[in-house]
């Protein structure tokens, strides 16, 4: 795929094949141009003061008439390729009747110039215009928590918007990866499991008008269910994924931001501390505190130790 190549590059290349491709076509129809001529004795210089009126007088019954006005060198062919396809058209030279061969040509350069500016342009407008630098100021606490929360153990983690414009139909999505084994013993060794999220608004859904902290409930349908403190260390195989996607306000082009907490990454007996403060009737929000953390009471046991022992509360 040509096209989503281009838009992959990096702008440094892209830029450099946005050049050469006008450059290139200007030479290779610059050359075409002076072959015609080259071969219809436009460049013979015993024909030059017939065919140029502007050198010696051509109204004559049989006067020379060149493919293409005042071309004498490839340089002037050159020029000549370059007013053809960007239409600029300074007068000088231009083709005339003589040739079928070189009008042609001229179709044929006009269509391909506009084939390259179509692609190109396309290509510079999805770059600029390219969602993920809109993800970029969509962010993710460092850090998830596991602590109580309504009596709960609770995987927690942080999400915030940098932009003025709002997110639109903003939806997150949670999934645990880790390596499973069935019944049968057959091995998955990136198993993806959905993690269902505790959301009032209902479904995924949320409203991004200041960071909000996501959770889900560690109950026997989690696959964190039987998680304790000593599993969260780098050694453990497990990895959880988190997928925020929107439609950017001012665009309308949808974004995805992305970002992952291994189990090392999992800080357990934690919660987020509160960056929401009221000043003068306004609510304002410290960012510099986005990612920290305070301890709290967390028993260290699993959801399910917990589940059927409630003593240790």
């Amino acid at each position: 795929d040509v096209f989503t190549t281009l838009v992959d590059l990096k702008w440094p290349h892209t830029l450099l094949i946005f050049t050469m491709s006008f450059l290139c076509s200007w030479l290779l129809f610059g050359m075409v141009w002076w072959l015609i001529a080259f071969a219809h004795g436009d460049l013979d210089h015993s024909t030059r003061l017939q065919r140029d009126p502007a050198e010696g007088a051509a109204g004559s019954a049989g006067a020379f008439v060149p493919c293409v006005t005042s071309i004498h060198s490839f340089t002037s062919a050159f020029l000549f390729s370059i007013e053809v396809q960007v239409t600029i058209g300074f007068g000088g030279r231009m083709v005339t009747e003589e040739c079928p061969a070189a009008i042609l040509v001229l179709i044929v350069q006009n269509i391909v110039g506009l084939v390259i500016n179509a692609i190109m342009l396309g290509c510079i407008f999805m770059k600029t215009s390219q969602a993920h630098r809109r993800a970029e100021t969509l962010i993710f606490s460092k850090h998830a928590v596991i602590a109580l929360r309504e009596g709960r153990l609770c995987f927690m983690l942080r999400v915030g918007d940098l932009r003025k414009s709002m997110i639109i139909s903003a939806t997150i999505r949670m999934q645990v990866v880790k390596k499973t084994a069935s019944l049968e013993g057959e091995v998955v060794p990136l198993n993806q499991i959905d993690i269902q999220m505790e959301n009032p608004v209902g479904g995924n859904s949320i409203f991004l008008v200041s960071p909000l902290i996501i959770y889900h409930v560690i109950d026997k349908n989690s696959p964190l269910y039987d998680i304790s403190p000593m599993n969260l260390h780098h050694h453990e195989d497990l990895e959880i994924i988190v997928i925020l996607e929107g439609v950017v306000e001012t665009t309308g082009i949808t974004t995805q931001a992305r970002t992952s907490y291994l189990a090392d990454e999992i800080l357990w007996g934690q919660r987020f501390v509160p960056i929401v403060a009221e000043e003068d009737g306004r609510y304002s929000v410290d960012y510099s505190k986005f990612g920290n953390t305070v301890k709290v009471p967390t028993p260290s046991c699993t959801a399910r130790q917990l589940e059927e022992d409630k003593s240790i509360m």
